[in-house]
């Protein structure tokens, strides 16, 4: 039995939806949509540079997660210990030269973001501290500097998002 162009649309919306129906039935999150635990439902984020790539991405993500952010000055809520600190000892982006030339100039650079962290909720630490690296290689070319200035920002941004999501999934694993 053939069918035509509106039957062969029909099933493949129908498998579709079967598709998603056992997907979701499964336990299957998308990644970066796990859902965070109560405990961390407002968070004050305690670092000693709030304007970095990662603490920048983390605040992002967070609030997209639907976490309410407290400031160290202002509690969010009334009641302090309902705060979960998360606290970032380390933030830092590294560079190094991976690879020269026979004219002993730069051709590659290995860069590196490490983040040291944990978590406290309640007065009970909940995630001990913890130290987190990405790292990237980024060919260098001396007649591209501007191009290769930009990509090694974008390659900063990458990696610290990189690495939020590693804290974040591990925050979710929480109960």
């Amino acid at each position: 039995m053939a069918c035509g162009p509106r039957e062969a649309q029909l099933v493949s919306r129908a498998a579709l939806v079967v598709l998603l129906a056992l997907t979701g039935g499964c336990g299957f999150v998308l990644q970066g949509a796990a859902p965070l635990p109560r405990a961390v439902s407002v968070v004050r984020i305690d670092t000693a540079e709030p304007r970095t790539a990662f603490a920048d991405a983390l605040q992002r993500r967070l609030r997209a997660a639907g976490v309410t952010l407290a400031t160290s000055a202002v509690p969010a809520l009334p009641d302090a210990t309902s705060t979960a600190v998360l606290r970032i000892e380390r933030d830092e982006f590294l560079e190094r030269v991976a690879a020269l030339s026979a004219r002993n100039v730069p051709r590659e650079y290995e860069y590196t973001y490490v983040v040291r962290w944990s978590l406290e909720s309640a007065g009970v630490r909940r995630v001990e501290t913890s130290e987190l690296t990405a790292s990237r290689n980024l060919t260098f070319d001396e007649r591209r500097v501007l191009a290769k200035q930009r990509e090694r920002e974008q390659l900063r941004e990458a990696l610290a998002e990189e690495l939020v999501g590693v804290v974040l999934q591990r925050i979710s694993g929480l109960r």
